[in-house]
């Protein structure tokens, strides 16, 4: 699942990820077998129970608010790290090349622990949580609690919110009231700016939720969208607007979300989705791109193919990619480089990069308590190429569960992740502090460059759950760049507004020597230091 990034700004957020215990028993047949509710906490490849279903009576951590009290509440103390808290991974800054960025903390205590993140265009961020664990550190107001669709008891109110919008600015909270288990869902932004998300866990596996961009808006759901449960699934827009919705954990197919108060009757089977599974489900969260030629770049486990989503079929396989796997459990970072449309005169050349992941044996490792280094390759393809191949160099540093991120530069920013282990259940390790800054147009050898290390440690169990929230300023925000950035003219922008493949035109103002962005341009006319 790619959110907008707020005025360039990164925000560097903890991931909450579940411990599990004892070994399991192998049974390959298990996952494609339909879930139950009973085996919602069991691994799709375990016979057997791997973890209680966690308690929903809550228990006041010290310093938090009496049960009457509303609104947030103060961080727990925590005890000394662990052994494992200790061990992080932290490379030199590349001053060499100029500015390395800087880390600032906006807020000691975002309310919940940011599990999915999205930066709105009101100029605040909504952050959301599962509600499988219990308890955040902000309550809802008492009039305004949600059900606890899985306390013992019916009608068990849920009055901690498991969701706000955070105003980066500020640092200020608003809560916000979501009904139903986001965990390891997926979500995009439509044409108007508002955040859809689907699926997630349990009573939320079918679950469309839409939240819009104002001061008052809050999460509207609609329950029983999708014909199947969509769990660690990939969300895509399309063209027309619409979105669609592949894999998730025992759903071999892709479904489009459908219509407010609509719901899909079936799903639409791919083979592909799976061939590419394995025992420890290696093809969760697969890689999704919208093409230039309108078809879909689809990458699940070690293996990718383009498929026409109108048709409903598979028109090019493409080669593997060698040396493990690339998505959840071994969570790869992956992006489509920006195309450039300067010069194009067909379609542009759409380039794919997938950096880092983890061996096919990770998770099993993990489950014995092993835990095995991150891959460490960077592999790019050009999928205009007919006999397109993958190219290989190695990161700095492996990395498996980070993020990576687009830059206006046209640069890309990995950050977060560990060195070792994979994804998910306590298995990441070696906790990597320090962001990679990727440049796709220089020569290979000399694309990679360290910039400034963060000093929070955002992995796993082992490590506190954090709620502090970092501001990341890249490096091209530094020195002369940082006061030559555009202003644009919002009333000369289309009133009708933009869509792809068709010109526009509107004025912008700089301070110094303009910087066209990678888009094909056709006229250009300067009034001072206002262009249009």
């Amino acid at each position: 699942m790619g959110y907008s990034l707020p005025r360039a700004a990164v925000f560097a957020v903890a991931l909450l990820l579940l411990a599990s215990s004892g070994e399991a028993f192998f049974d390959i047949f298990n996952i494609f077998r339909p879930r139950s509710e009973s085996d919602y906490f069991q691994n799709a490849f375990d016979g057997s129970q791997e973890q209680a279903v966690p308690t929903q009576t809550e228990q006041e951590e010290q310093g938090a608010a009496p049960a009457t009290a509303t609104g947030l509440t103060r961080v727990p103390p925590s005890g000394p790290p662990s052994k494992a808290a200790q061990d992080t991974v932290e490379i030199a800054a590349d001053t060499g090349g100029g500015p390395v960025g800087a880390w600032t903390i906006v807020s000691e205590n975002s309310g919940v622990s940011a599990m999915h993140m999205a930066v709105m265009r009101s100029g605040r961020a909504v952050m959301f949580d599962t509600t499988t664990t219990g308890r955040s550190l902000m309550r809802l107001p008492q009039d305004n609690c949600r059900i606890d669709p899985r306390a013992e008891e019916e009608g068990t109110m849920d009055c901690w919110t498991h969701s706000v919008e955070f105003d980066y600015h500020t640092g200020g909270l608003r809560p916000l009231k979501i009904l139903t288990d986001t965990w390891c869902s997926s979500g995009g932004f439509d044409a108007d700016g508002n955040l859809v998300q689907t699926g997630g866990y349990y009573e939320g596996e079918k679950v469309v939720r839409v939240i819009s961009p104002c001061d008052t808006c809050d999460w509207l759901e609609h329950p029983n969208s999708f014909a199947e449960g969509r769990w660690y699934a990939t969300q895509h827009v399309l063209p027309d607007g619409r979105f669609i919705v592949f894999g998730g954990r025992r759903a071999f197919g892709y479904e489009f979300v459908p219509a407010p108060g609509k719901r899909n009757d079936k799903a639409n089977y791919m083979p592909f989705l799976r061939e590419t599974t394995d025992d420890v489900e290696n093809n969760l969260y697969p890689f999704v791109n919208l093409l230039p030629s309108g078809n879909l770049f689809l990458f699940a486990n070690d293996r990718s193919v383009i498929f026409d989503y109108k048709a409903g079929k598979i028109v090019r396989e493409l080669p593997k990619l060698a040396g493990g796997s690339r998505n959840y459990p071994a969570s790869a970072m992956s992006a489509l480089l920006p195309l450039d449309l300067r010069n194009a005169t067909g379609d542009p050349e759409p380039v794919v990069l997938i950096c880092g992941g983890a061996l096919k044996t990770a998770f099993r490792f993990g489950e014995n308590n092993t835990f095995k280094p991150a891959l460490r390759d960077c592999a790019r393809i050009n999928l205009a190429m007919p006999d397109a191949q993958w190219e290989s160099e190695d990161m700095p540093v492996g990395r498996v569960m980070g993020d990576m991120l687009i830059l206006p530069t046209g640069d890309l920013l990995l950050l977060n992740g560990g060195a070792k282990g994979c994804s998910g259940w306590g298995f990441g390790r070696q906790p990597v502090l320090t962001p990679i800054l990727y440049s796709p147009r220089k020569e290979q050898g000399s694309r990679f460059r360290a910039l400034a290390s963060s000093t929070i440690a955002r992995i796993g169990v082992d490590f506190p759950t954090e709620v502090r929230v970092e501001r990341f300023s890249p490096p091209y925000l530094s020195g002369q760049l940082a006061g030559n950035r555009p202003e644009i003219d919002a009333k000369s922008l289309p009133l009708d507004g933009m869509r792809y493949g068709s010109p526009f035109t509107f004025w912008f103002s700089t301070p110094s020597e303009p910087r066209l962005l990678i888009l094909s341009v056709t006229t250009f006319t300067e009034e001072g230091r206002r262009y249009t």
